[in-house]
Order: structure tokens, then sequence, then C-alpha cells
């Protein structure tokens, strides 16, 4: 004890602890190399099956996408456009809905009146659109009541396109326009379930909207009258349900201008292909 200025029996605890501590590091350590042996003894392992891991095995497109859904699987068929002119915004939409080679109805109603100046369209599946696009409508209607003014065509878009966004890989089909009129004029954008959001003067979607293109393209001025504009996206759509088997019904067919919106027509398909655009028709003028 020479040399040393703690009193006897505190030395002698002091002593007792430190070893007391010695053991317990030496069974933590000892426990370690036992949890530790069986993985030192593997030179290598393998990766489970991508599959497994909610990955698809390719690579590429779908590397990253859930299979969570992967056995539902849309049948799209639809015809929808949109073009924006001189007097507004010209909306005109088909009434097929399918399921497959099933015509299921006749009669949707694939234009959205989310509010008295925004309207939306309808491709893809009819469940998604005409959910999320009617929560839009109230998402809306709760922002002008904070702000006290309306709604732009811009904001409601990119309200819809972070809904979808957030959705992104959990099996929402939708392809929508968007357009309608605020303080800066006419707008018009697409939005899809992947959250992609796009700002255009002409968009067309669904299984017909290349036929719809090729009518919309050849015909199209900034200049056109209410009338001219109204004929072309009736008679586009018309086309694309002529050659489309998934598109047909009704042709509804809506004008956006400064006060709103307004319902223009609702013609048959059928009709208006005897009455109307029949080539035979023209042949015999």
């Amino acid at each position: 004890l020479k040399g040393s200025h703690l009193p006897p029996v505190m030395l002698l605890h002091r002593n007792a602890s430190l070893a007391f501590n010695d053991v317990l590091d030496n069974n933590e350590e000892q426990e370690d190399r036992e949890l530790l042996a069986p993985m030192s003894s593997m030179s290598s392992f393998q990766v489970p099956a991508g599959s497994s891991l909610g990955l698809s095995p390719m690579f590429g497109h779908g590397q990253y996408e859930s299979e969570a859904n992967k056995d539902i699987k849309f049948m799209h068929g639809t015809t929808t456009l949109s073009f924006i002119f001189n007097e507004g915004v010209i909306v005109a939409v088909d009434s097929r809905s399918t399921m497959g080679s099933y015509i299921g109805s006749q009669s949707v109603k694939k234009v959205i009146e989310i509010n008295p100046f925004l309207l939306g369209t309808m491709a893809g599946g009819a469940a998604d659109c005409s959910f999320w696009e009617r929560e839009l409508g109230k998402q809306c209607r709760l922002w002008e009541l904070d702000n006290k003014e309306r709604i732009s065509v811009a904001a409601a878009s990119k309200k819809l396109a972070n809904i979808t966004y957030a959705y992104k890989n959990y099996g929402l089909s939708m392809g929508t326009m968007i357009t309608g009129w605020d303080k800066t004029g006419p707008h018009l954008y697409y939005v899809d379930s992947d959250g992609q959001r796009l700002h255009g003067q002409r968009f067309s979607v669904g299984s017909g909207s290349t036929y719809a293109y090729g009518v919309l393209d050849s015909g199209y001025r900034a200049d056109l009258t209410i009338e001219e504009a109204c004929e072309l996206g009736r008679r586009a759509i018309y086309h694309a349900t002529h050659r489309d088997a998934y598109s047909g019904g009704v042709i509804n067919v809506y004008h956006v201008h400064e006060n709103g919106w307004t319902k223009i027509s609702a013609d048959d398909c059928a009709k208006l292909h005897y009455e109307r655009y029949d080539p035979a028709l023209e042949s015999s003028k």
C-alpha cells in the first residue's frame, strides 16, 4: 500500500471493481465471437431472386417497378383530345368503355367537370380517373377558399400530378388532360399516372389517338372559328372511332372560354357516319 493515497478499504473496493469489469468485457467478447463464427466460415453468399424483393429481374424500364399488381392488366381503349386556339380550348371525347374486346358501356362521361372553369378528360382506368379528378375538384375548392381567388390551370394540374406521383407504381392507370381558362388565358396540361405533367397546345390520349392526331394536325389552325374548331374536334374523334374498335359511342364536344366552359354537342358516331362523314356521301355529291 506504499505510495497510495487511498484508504485500504477503498483501494480493495476499486481493485475488485476493475477485476469484475474485466470479466464482463471478456464475456462480451466471447459472445461476439460466438455470434460471428458462422459468418466467418462463409466465403460468399447469393442474393435472393429479384422477384422476392419486389423488383423485376430485368434491367431497364421495369427494373425499379413493383410487381405487386403484375396480375392486373389494363386493356386500354378510348380516344380523347384537346387543343388551344384563339377563341379558347376545344375538348372532344368518345363515350365507349371496353374491357378487352368486350364493350362495357356506350355512355361513359369522359369529360370530368372539375369546376365551372376547369375540365378534365378520362383515359385509362375509369375508376382511377373519375375518383382522382373529383378529389382534385375538392382540393381546388379548398385552395380557392384559402386564397380567396380562382385556382390557376397550372396549379390544378400540378396538384393532380403530385397525387399521381405519390401513387406511382401502385397500379394506377391514368392519362388525363386538365384544361381551363384562368387570369392568364387558356391552358392545357397532360398528366398521367407516372406523375408526368406536360404543357402544350394539342394533345390526344387513348388507343385511337394516332388516328385523331392525323386529322387534328392536318386541319388545325390557331385562327379557327368556334364552329370550325368544334367540327375539327368532332371529326377527329369520329375518324378515330371508325378505325379503332375500342372507341365509339357518342362524341361529346366542349368549348372552354373566358366565362367558363360550354358543352357544344353530343353526337352518335353511327349517325355521324351515315349522315355526314360516310365516304359514299362525299362521292355522290
